[in-house]
């Protein structure tokens, strides 16, 4: 039994499907704490005091990104994954020599920002005041233990993705949250705001030990010294366009939070909650697919028509995936915030502007998900320049707008979603066609043919929910003049939590309905895919077969 459990945490997932479906399942998991952690801290503290929790993790996450996402997606794992099955020892000397050189920066940056970090959340955010702005860096200093925690532990997150050992990396996220949601549920009531920063630590903590022991199996082992030879050269090499590409990203991010705290001291709680909903379809069905197909698409960089055939194959079942649940979001907006944050403390003014957030984010999450897949292709072909790049021009698009939206035009926090949504836009069909003259794949307009038969069922589902809602919601039928109609007989009173829960699991079922319908009069090939996955998951319980083009062993434990 034991030997069973270990077998099943230290296996490969050896195709894109298998690692996918692995990183899926996690991801819900992971989503669904995400909002439990969520729900819980607008259960204990009030749009306002959200607001300068979140905006405590600025300064942090401005280091960790650059750091960490500016490096292994596009550098590091490409590098290490062709390491792995040329020279082993290599391989894990360089893993080494990242995590020492990545820790060392960090302790750097960290300590300068920790240093300023009074100035610059003067600057900011303007809008909060003194006393506030004291609270947001007390909670930021001690934040930054945390993402040193990360710093090592994405190496190790690297490490296992490249060796196709997605499960635990897949799991950490769940400690993570864990630890924000137990630290609040438990020391709230006597350390306040500070309660979820300890839970931040114990869970950035747990994140790293559970995957440390499988890391240290497949070979990794930390070394006192920095060694900088030509492989870390090329990752550096490599990485470079990426880190000034999450450089912009995180200027853009900064931006938001300067603008959201202009507008109003909650307006960054509504701003990063519904950033929380929308990720889920992004999560779900964006990075996961992205995730899964680096390593293979790297692995068939000279297979042009292999590598084609996976990428594309991929972005269809991505769009079709994501576009109904993209409709979903922005019907049911509001019953879905209410559902998940509505607390005594979360009034209804704060589940309107949520709402609206979430809408305008659902709008450009099929280009968000895309634009991570269409990158890690370019990824996988050493091109790093080409997709930073068009994501640098969408993001001076996005801060733009922004600006525009809420300093000229006035607009309220759903204005930076919507600002964001189109910079994706840009960014997502961008990559497209530059993909698509790079592999010399035909016409673009051939190509767009099942992503246009997937739009139109997705919204075909959508105006059906929309109708749906609207019908079956009490207070519709009272606020439009008297009709002789006995409606009471047939609608629910959604003032109740229930009721509401009711309706909206019985509008999104019809929706799917609808969607799978609409899919199969166009004869759409991802509704089959989508199928046939079920039947192998659910019906045969046989997971799909592993092509042995991707059965050569990377470690040691392959050949035991």
């Amino acid at each position: 039994m034991v030997k069973s459990i270990k077998k099943i945490f230290s296996s490969q997932q050896s195709s894109v499907l298998s690692a996918a479906t692995i990183i899926m399942v996690m991801v819900v998991a992971s989503r669904i704490l995400g909002l439990i952690r969520q729900r819980t801290l607008a259960s204990f503290f009030t749009p306002d005091e959200l607001s300068l929790f979140f905006a405590a993790f600025r300064l942090p996450d401005l280091v960790f990104e650059v750091l960490v996402f500016g490096t292994f997606s596009a550098a590091f794992i490409p590098v290490f994954t062709g390491l792995l099955r040329k020279n082993r020892k290599e391989a894990w000397a360089v893993a080494a020599t990242v995590v020492n050189f990545g820790f060392l920066i960090f302790v750097i940056l960290a300590a300068l920002l920790i240093f300023f970090s009074s100035h610059l959340y003067g600057i900011l955010a303007p809008g909060f005041t003194n006393g506030q702005q004291v609270t947001i860096v007390s909670l930021t200093r001690i934040l930054f233990a945390a993402q040193g925690f990360f710093v090592v532990s994405y190496v190790l997150t690297a490490v296992l993705e490249s060796s196709r050992r997605f499960l635990i990396p897949a799991i950490a996220p769940l400690f993570y949250n864990l630890g924000i949601i137990f630290g609040t549920l438990l020391l709230s009531s006597k350390y306040h705001l500070m309660a979820p920063v300890i839970g931040v630590i114990v869970g950035s903590a747990l994140h790293l030990l559970i995957q440390l022991p499988l890391s240290l199996k497949l070979g990794f082992r930390f070394k006192g010294a920095i060694s900088i030879d030509e492989n870390v050269k090329r990752i550096g090499k490599l990485a470079a366009p990426r880190v000034i590409e999450v450089s912009f990203i995180q200027v853009m991010k900064t931006v938001e939070l300067f603008l959201a705290s202009l507008i109003s001291t909650a307006s960054y709680t509504y701003f990063t909650l519904g950033n929380t909903i929308q990720l889920i379809p992004v999560g779900l069905f964006g990075t996961s697919i992205a995730k899964a197909s680096l390593p293979t698409l790297s692995r068939q960089s000279g297979q042009k028509a292999l590598f084609r055939r996976t990428l594309f194959d991929a972005l269809y079942q991505m769009v079709f995936l994501i576009l109904p649940l993209s409709a979903a979001l922005i019907v049911l907006r509001i019953p879905i915030v209410r559902l998940l944050f509505g607390t005594d403390i979360f009034d209804w003014e704060a589940t309107v502007q949520t709402g609206m957030v979430v809408s305008a984010f659902a709008i450009g999450v099929i280009f968000q998900a895309a634009s991570a897949l269409l990158a890690r292709a370019f990824y996988a072909m050493h091109d790093t320049k080409t997709p930073v790049i068009v994501s640098i021009i969408s993001l001076i698009v996005n801060v733009s707008l922004a600006f525009i939206f809420v300093k000229v035009l006035g607009f309220p926090a759903w204005a930076l979603a919507l600002a964001y949504s189109i910079g994706v836009f840009i960014q997502g069909t961008s990559l497209f066609i530059l993909v698509n003259k790079r592999l010399k794949n035909g016409s673009v307009w051939k190509l767009l043919t099942p992503l246009f038969k997937s739009l139109f069922a997705s919204i075909v589902s959508g105006l059906t929910m929309f109708m749906m809602l609207k019908f079956f919601d009490r207070w519709v039928w009272l606020k439009k003049p008297p009709v002789n109609l006995p409606f009471d007989k047939f609608v629910l009173d959604t003032r109740y939590t229930g009721n509401l829960l009711v309706l909206t699991i019985f509008v999104v079922a019809v929706g799917a309905l609808v969607y799978f319908l609409v899919s199969y009069l166009l004869k759409s090939e991802e509704l089959g895919n989508f199928l046939a996955l079920v039947k192998r998951s659910f019906v045969s319980k046989k997971v799909a077969p592993i092509p042995a083009k991707e059965t050569e062993p990377v470690s040691d434990l392959d050949k035991n």
